[in-house]
C-alpha cells in the first residue's frame, strides 16, 4: 500500500534539494538543476516558480548558450529572510542577526546578569534579542526564527534547558517562553552541539560529514556530527567528555557540576594547578604577568608564560596537553571522526596544543583524525544557532530528524 504522505514528502525533498544545490553550487540554470538532481524539467520549473514567488530564488542573468536560447541563471536569495543566533554563556550573551547565507548583519552582547542576581538572565537574553530585532532591515526582511545555545543538557524538541548551573536555570521551558514573547519559531540546543554545527556548516569542518568539536573553556564538552547531523545520545547527553576518567583513582566518586578530567584541564583547573605549582616554586613569570596579584591569574596568562619560556607554566601546559590528548584519543577510538576541532577559550592557545596532542595520540588509536583549531572562535555557537534554524525550518531545509 503506498504511503499517503509520499507526494508531499517528495515535494518537500525536491524543494530542499533544489535550494541546497543552489546554495552550494549556484548560480545554475533550470536545465542544469534538473540534470544534477535527476528531476524532470517540469518538476524543476514548477518548484522554481513557487520558490521565486516566495523570494527564495532570484533570476540573475543568462548562461552561455549551447544552441538556442541562452538559459536563465538562478541563485539562492540569501537576503530573503533573517535569522537570530544566540550563544547564552554563563557570563556573557553573544547574539547575531544573519541572512540565510550565514552572513552576519549585526551583533549584540550583554553580560548574562545585570547585577540583580541570576534570575535576570532571561531578561538579559530578551534584551539582546530586542536589540537585534531593532535592525531596520527587518522591516522588509522577515525574521525566520531564533536559535539559542545554552550551557546545559537540553531537550531540543521541547526546547527545555534541563540544568544550566551558571545561569540558575532548571527545567526552563525556554522555547515556549520566547515563542510566546516574540511570535517566531525558537530552537534551543546545547551550546557545544551548536559550535560543532557551526564549524560543520561555516568553519573548519565545512564539507566534513563526521567530526567532533571539543570546546575547552570553563568546562569541557564535545559536539558530535555524524553523517552531517548532530548526534545527541539517548538522553541528549552525548559529548560530555569532561566526565572521562583519567585513571582509576577517579572512580567511585560523584561529580555533580564538573567531570573529573575537566576539573583538571578546563580553564579553572589550569589556574588551580598553576597556583599550586607557584606555592611550591615562587620563581615564575606568572607573578610578573599578574602584577604580583595571583588572584588575577587566568589560563590565558599561564599559556602566555609558557609561550615565553617560563618553566613552571610549561609544566602546567604539558600536563594539560596530556589530559586533552586522553580526550582526543577516546573520541577518536569511539567515534572515528574524520576531524577533531578544538574550540572554546583555551583553543586560542592552539599553537601550544595541537601539534603536541597530535604527537601523543598518533599511534595510540587505530585511525588518526585530523586535529585543527576552530576557525569561528567565539562565533562558533552563534553560527551553529543560525545553521540550526536553517536546518529546522521545514520549508527551506530538511529537518535534521527527518
Amino acid at each position: 500500500m503506498p504511503y499517503v504522505g509520499r507526494p508531499k514528502l517528495m515535494k518537500r525533498l525536491n524543494r530542499s534539494a533544489i535550494l541546497e544545490l543552489l546554495r552550494e553550487q549556484g548560480p545554475l540554470s533550470r536545465a542544469k538543476i534538473a540534470n544534477l538532481l535527476h528531476l524532470s524539467p517540469a518538476t524543476v520549473t514548477r518548484i522554481v516558480n513557487e520558490l521565486m514567488e516566495e523570494n527564495l530564488i532570484l533570476e540573475i542573468g543568462t548562461d552561455d548558450s549551447t544552441g538556442g536560447r541562452r538559459p536563465t541563471l538562478l541563485e539562492f536569495n540569501y537576503a530573503a529572510n533573517a535569522i537570530i543566533g544566540i550563544d547564552m554563556g554563563g557570563t556573557h550573551i553573544v547574539g547575531a542577526l544573519a541572512d540565510l547565507g550565514g552572513n552576519i548583519l549585526q551583533k549584540a552582547s550583554l553580560p548574562s546578569f545585570s547585577g540583580e542576581g541570576q534570575k535576570d538572565g532571561l531578561e538579559q537574553l530578551t534584551k539582546v534579542i530586542e536589540q537585534l530585532l531593532s535592525n531596520p532591515r527587518l522591516e522588509s526582511q522577515e525574521l525566520r526564527g531564533i536559535g539559542i545555545g545554552a550551557p546545559s543538557i537540553t531537550l531540543h524538541q521541547e526546547g527545555i534547558v534541563v540544568w544550566a548551573a551558571s545561569l540558575g536555570w532548571k527545567n526552563l521551558p525556554l522555547k515556549k517562553i520566547l515563542e510566546d514573547r516574540f511570535q517566531v519559531p525558537v530552537f534551543v540546543e546545547n551550546d557545544v552541539n551548536l559550535a560543532a554545527l557551526g564549524e560543520s556548516w561555516y568553519g573548519t569542518g565545512k564539507g566534513v560529514h563526521n567530526l567532533v568539536c571539543i570546546s575547552i573553556g570553563t568546562g569541557i564538552g564535545a559536539g558530535i556530527v555524524i553523517g552531517g547531523k548532530l548526534y545527541r545520545g539517548h538522553s541528549e547527553a552525548a559529548g560530555e567528555v569532561g566526565y572521562l576518567v583519567p585513571d582509576s583513582s577517579y572512580l567511585g566518586k560523584r561529580y555533580e557540576h564538573f567531570g573529573c578530567i575537566e576539573t583538571l584541564s578546563a580553564g579553572p583547573g589550569i589556574v588551580r594547578r598553576a597556583l599550586a605549582a607557584v606555592e611550591r616554586d615562587a620563581d615564575t613569570m606568572l607573578r610578573e604577568l599578574t602584577g604580583n596579584d595571583l588572584k588575577a591569574l587566568t589560563a590565558e596568562r599561564v599559556f602566555e608564560a609558557a609561550r615565553r619560556g617560563d618553566p613552571l607554566a610549561q609544566v602546567v601546559v604539558d600536563e594539560t596537553v596530556n589530559h586533552l590528548s586522553m580526550i582526543v584519543a577516546s573520541v577518536a577510538a569511539v567515534v572515528n571522526p574524520e576531524l577533531v576541532v578544538l574550540g572554546g577559550g583555551i583553543a586560542r592557545s592552539a599553537d601550544l596544543l595541537i601539534e603536541p596532542i597530535r604527537q601523543r595520540v598518533e599511534g595510540v588509536v587505530p585511525v588518526m583524525p585530523l586535529i585543527k583549531a576552530s576557525e569561528l572562535g567565539e562565533n562558533a555557537a552563534v553560527m551553529g544557532a543560525i545553521a540550526m534554524v536553517l536546518h529546522s525550518t521545514s520549508d527551506i531545509y530538511l529537518d535534521s530528524e527527518g
